[in-house]
């Protein structure tokens, strides 16, 4: 089932281009393409948050605007063009003539509608992305009114993370596998397969290029890579830095792009000492980020010296210092009065984060600190040790990349820091220190309703307030190594975000 699933996540991600209204042909072409996600998931909902299955959901499920992660252009998709202005704060935008999903029925506006209600519902991780838009409404069958509560100019990038399903489907039907507009469909969505195929009913302007795309997941490194090198599958998600070398002597493209992805240290602010920011900033400190990249990242990653990576046009490096400084972390401790403390560290059982986890464990120990480490899978650690009542956990260290959303920084900074599951159960920032927590959230709201200089300046007052808190926080920020078969695929542009885009890739 997976290995579907990731072939449909890279489709329809490299999709980008052409008019909204020209149409193309839904017949694939000659062959499949065999793909090698490095994670897994059972929820493919068009609000999910698996990396395997927005990447899959790219190739099948449609915004109003799609969003290439090549580079981070945003074109129509169901959308027949731009937002019509109507005023500062309403707009109008016209659904495709002729849009269906791949069951046949048309996609309407009361559609759009109803995938707005849902991404905005009370819980939803999505919901932070829309706080800026006060209703979204049917017109008639083929036009949204969209009113906003302020002026916003990232509208279109923040819509194409909207995706649309039908109004009328079964929400867990939907998670399981969802129907789409786009180029392909989902032909097979199971434990041990995931496939699409051509959606006949599409008409859009990134028509399916491969009668087939199978995902196969393989979470283990070395799997990936063999299964690369032996030409079971043809194209490969982050690479070993490591096996650079095999794959190249194998004949294969491999490409390193800067990205966002990052181990994060997670705090747990409720519980003593960790409730005191002093604490937190002492154990960013106490890390040698310099050394975690050239040992166990060999190069390929960059220290995160604020929240946003430099690469990001709203960077700021913040007035509290985390580089390294084992003695500045000792004397953070002291000063707060830590002595002889013992710490439950708990990170996911990623490989590279796990190749992490002994110089960090050394760190901490040179500080005097007792450290017990846990393992477990993302979906184990979340639900069994942070989103629990009174979690028992001290620090988390785990990936994180929500650059698949877009690298607005609103984007960047809400999805570990807004009003969500993040602050209220995972690290209780919104318990532990709700003025402070408030503080971040009107700078998030002031700054989308900037643009130049005005609000990269509040951008940058954002990152110093989390840099000052350290509730979470960046180590390093991880190169994105993808690898393909030149021999095999033709047309593929490697992203610097999980997932894969295949839209517009063709088999030989």
């Amino acid at each position: 089932a997976a290995l579907a699933a990731a072939a449909a996540m890279i489709l329809t991600a490299c999709g980008g281009g052409g008019d909204a209204g020209s149409t193309g042909s839904a017949a694939g072409g000659n062959g499949e393409l065999n793909v090698g996600p490095a994670y897994t998931t059972t929820d493919y909902g068009p609000l999910t948050s698996s990396a395997l299955a927005m990447g899959s959901n790219w190739q099948v499920l449609e915004g109003l605007y799609r969003l290439d992660r090549t580079n981070y252009s945003v074109s129509p998709a169901l959308a027949a063009g731009d937002p019509v202005k109507v005023s500062d704060t309403e707009y109008e935008i016209s659904l495709r003539d002729g849009a269906k999903f791949s069951d046949g029925t048309d996609v309407t506006a009361a559609d759009v509608v109803a995938a707005y209600g849902k991404a905005t519902a009370e819980g939803s991780l999505f919901a932070q992305f829309y706080t800026f838009i006060d209703s979204v409404e049917a017109k008639d069958d083929k036009t949204v009114s969209i009113h906003l509560k302020y002026p916003f100019a990232a509208l279109k990038e923040r819509l194409a993370i909207l995706m649309v399903t039908p109004a009328s489907a079964d929400p867990d039907a939907m998670k399981s596998m969802p129907i789409g507009s786009g180029p392909y469909k989902y032909s097979e969505v199971s434990e041990l397969k995931i496939s699409a195929v051509p959606n006949e009913h599409y008409n859009g302007n990134t028509p399916a290029t491969v009668d087939t795309i199978n995902w196969n997941p393989l979470k283990d490194e070395t799997a990936r890579v063999t299964a690369a090198i032996d030409g079971t599958i043809d194209i490969v998600e982050s690479v070993p830095a490591s096996s650079q070398k095999d794959l190249k002597d194998a004949g294969w493209n491999v490409e390193s792009k800067p990205g966002y992805g990052n181990a994060f240290m997670m705090f747990n602010t409720q519980k003593a000492p960790f409730d005191k920011p002093e604490v937190r900033r002492a154990f960013v400190k106490a890390v040698d980020k310099q050394k975690l990249i050239s040992s166990a990242l060999e190069g390929q990653a960059v220290e995160a010296t604020s929240f946003l990576p430099e690469a990001n046009p709203a960077y700021k490096k913040p007035a509290t210092d985390l580089s390294y400084d084992k003695d500045a972390a000792t004397k953070l401790l002291s000063d707060a009065g830590v002595t002889d403390l013992e710490i439950n560290l708990v990170t996911t059982d990623h490989p590279w984060i796990l190749a992490l986890v002994p110089q960090i464990k050394s760190d901490f120990e040179a500080l005097g600190v007792k450290v017990n480490h846990t393992q477990m899978a993302s979906s184990d650690m979340y639900a069994n040790v942070t989103d629990v009542d009174d979690p028992s956990y001290d620090i988390v260290l785990a990936p994180g990349d929500p650059s698949v959303f877009g690298t607005d920084p609103g984007i960047i900074i809400s999805w570990w820091n807004g009003d969500n599951v993040w602050t209220k159960r995972r690290d209780g920032w919104q318990i532990s220190d709700p003025e402070s927590f408030d503080q971040l959230q009107t700078l998030i709201s002031e700054a989308g309703e900037l643009d130049g200089d005005d609000a990269k300046d509040k951008w940058g007052e954002a990152q110093d307030l989390l840099a000052e808190k350290t509730v979470i926080f960046p180590l390093v920020f991880r190169n994105m190594i993808t690898g393909s078969n030149p021999a095999k695929v033709e047309g593929f542009q490697a992203i610097s975000s999980t997932g894969l885009q295949l839209l517009g890739v063709s088999a030989k």
